[in-house]
């Protein structure tokens, strides 16, 4: 099942995000894309989740190689972008893709 839902940060400036999840057994079993900012990212890689009481953590890399971490508030029903944590050009893991 997908499921949409919105959420963000207005303190943080990061609001209007959109989650688009897969829900089996609970809700927000795993994100699936994201709307943010007006531009649509679609989760490549779940790269670690977590959960801490009531909420649960995503770090997510986008098809264009970004990394985000997104957190679904089960009290609040809403989701937040928290960070944006780096692009993936800057990691040490493509010299080894490119065999340099």
């Amino acid at each position: 099942m997908l499921a949409f839902h919105s959420g963000g940060l207005p303190s943080e400036g990061l609001n209007n995000l959109k989650v688009s999840c897969y829900s089996g057994q609970t809700y927000a079993e795993r994100p699936r894309s994201f709307l943010w900012q007006g531009k649509e990212y679609e989760v490549e890689q779940i790269e670690r989740a977590w959960q801490e009481p009531g909420e649960r953590h995503f770090q997510v890399r986008t098809g264009d190689n970004k990394l985000f971490q997104l957190c679904y508030n089960e009290t609040q029903d809403r989701w937040s972008l928290t960070t944006l944590v780096r692009s993936k050009t800057n990691d040490k893991r493509d010299s080894k893709d490119t065999g340099k």
